[in-house]
């Protein structure tokens, strides 16, 4: 028997489907969910007690924002690095280490004695992040089948993005009670530790799957619809042929990844310039948390319903009709005066978000092949990410010109119409279902 026929046959034994990998797959949903939760213990204490605990000068929006740049410019690499590093020492192994390089950030943040200490840890914060999140998605679509890709995505961000939003309220009401530092060194510590024990003992790799459905592919054996595969890509590409594709060389990458990218333009402002905003009109750090926490509820939590939707009626439409109400969400923050009004608004927001959120990784997988689907989504990522660094820049710009953080709010709802005009131009239906190979 020759050696590809054992692989073939070895690759038999890995069966795809949400039921016949359950149990794994709780896991991985277990720890996006801790994921989100390191990512939520930065949200509500840190940016609105920037100036009075960590002593950012009134009205410093650049410097303000300078940890999100740092996360940003340093999770979008990762998320590269960690997509291409996966496809050769696996998936659990870089997930491991995401959270190794997390344990420093509640010490640094309990003894920070100036805000360059807050940049240097979200630095590693977007270590943590780039290397995680970017594994728990994509151990998870190894698992599945090409049909449950919405869901499964959808899955992923609702548990990530609930634990954002839970974290968010518990470390607003920890920080009222214990201490803004205590309180977030507190919860920091007793999420990385636990994420890290359950990765060591109960996470598998799953980059057998992975292997085992590009064989099948190559057999001939797949069940379904072929997707879309763009056609000028070799079989095993370098790294740069991944960068390329994704980047400009295949249009509808191209439209996925810079939507990618400007929606993060909305998670930099909600990051900052929310709890700030909300600040400034006199609300609490709980009636903060709470009100970001509605953004991060409706976000998560649709998400059950829009991932599944696209498996149904697409990708492409949820993900151009999310980038624009998710901008005229941003916008109606302005409009209104009160605690509900502004709930709604941020509701609005994450409902949007939740349309194109989990729809536009889930474009790439439908057309990425499984021989280099880790690179395609970590490449997706890096952009996506990057926009954290790129719109933190440009809100601060935009602030500090205006002098005012309205101006940010505005930015961000042009720039989400205007990204959302592109997808529809430029991008085209990717599930393999609707749209097959001919």
């Amino acid at each position: 028997m020759s050696d590809s026929t054992t692989h073939q046959a070895a690759f038999q034994d890995y069966r795809h489907g949400i039921n016949d990998n359950r149990v794994q797959f709780l896991h991985q949903l277990l720890q996006v969910l801790l994921v989100g939760l390191t990512l939520g213990m930065m949200r509500t204490v840190v940016p609105a007690l920037a100036e009075s605990e960590f002593g950012v000068p009134k009205g410093s929006f650049m410097l303000l924002m300078a940890f999100v740049v740092a996360f940003g410019f340093v999770k979008g690499p990762l998320n590269f690095v960690a997509g291409r590093l996966s496809e050769s020492v696996g998936r659990k192994r870089v997930l491991l280490w995401g959270w190794l390089s997390a344990l420093p950030i509640p010490f640094m943040i309990m003894y920070a004695p100036s805000w360059g200490w807050i940049v240097a840890a979200t630095v590693l914060l977007g270590v943590n992040q780039g290397l995680t999140w970017s594994m728990t998605q994509t151990s998870k679509l190894d698992l599945t089948r090409p049909d449950q890709r919405g869901l499964t995505i959808g899955l992923n961000e609702f548990s990530g993005y609930v634990g954002v939003a839970i974290a968010g309220i518990i470390t607003g009401y920890m920080a009222s009670a214990l201490g803004a530092r205590e309180g977030l060194l507190v919860f920091g510590l007793v999420v990385i530790v636990l994420a890290i024990v359950l990765t060591w003992f109960w996470v598998k790799d799953t980059l057998p799957w992975a292997k085992a459905e590009g064989a099948r592919y190559a057999a001939g054996q797949s069940i379904g619809p072929r997707p879309r595969f763009p056609g000028n890509i070799s079989d095993h590409p370098t790294t740069w042929e991944v960068f390329t594709l994704m980047s400009w060389r295949d249009r509808r990458m191209a439209a996925i990844s810079q939507a990618g990218m400007v929606e993060k333009f909305v998670d930099a402002l909600i990051w900052v310039f929310y709890p700030l905003f909300l600040y400034q009109h006199g609300l609490s750090l709980s009636s903060i948390g709470w009100v970001v926490g509605v953004y991060g509820f409706v976000w998560g939590g649709s998400q059950l319903i829009t991932g599944k939707l696209s498996d149904h009626v697409g990708r492409q439409k949820p993900i151009v009709l999310g980038m624009w109400i998710c901008g005229a969400g941003v916008g109606m923050m302005l409009l209104g005066e009160s605690v509900a009004w502004w709930s709604f608004s941020a509701g609005v927001t994450g409902f949007g978000m939740a349309l194109l959120y989990p729809n536009l990784s889930a474009a790439v997988s439908d057309i990425a092949h499984p021989n280099w689907r880790g690179s395609a989504i970590g490449i997706y990522r890096f952009w996506r990410d990057l926009g954290y660094g790129i719109g933190a820049l440009a809100l601060g710009l935009v602030a500090n010109l205006s002098g005012a953080i309205n101006s940010g709010f505005w930015f961000v709802t042009i720039a989400m119409l205007a990204s959302g005009l592109i997808v529809w131009i430029w991008g085209e239906e990717t599930h393999p279902r609707l749209n097959p190979a001919e």
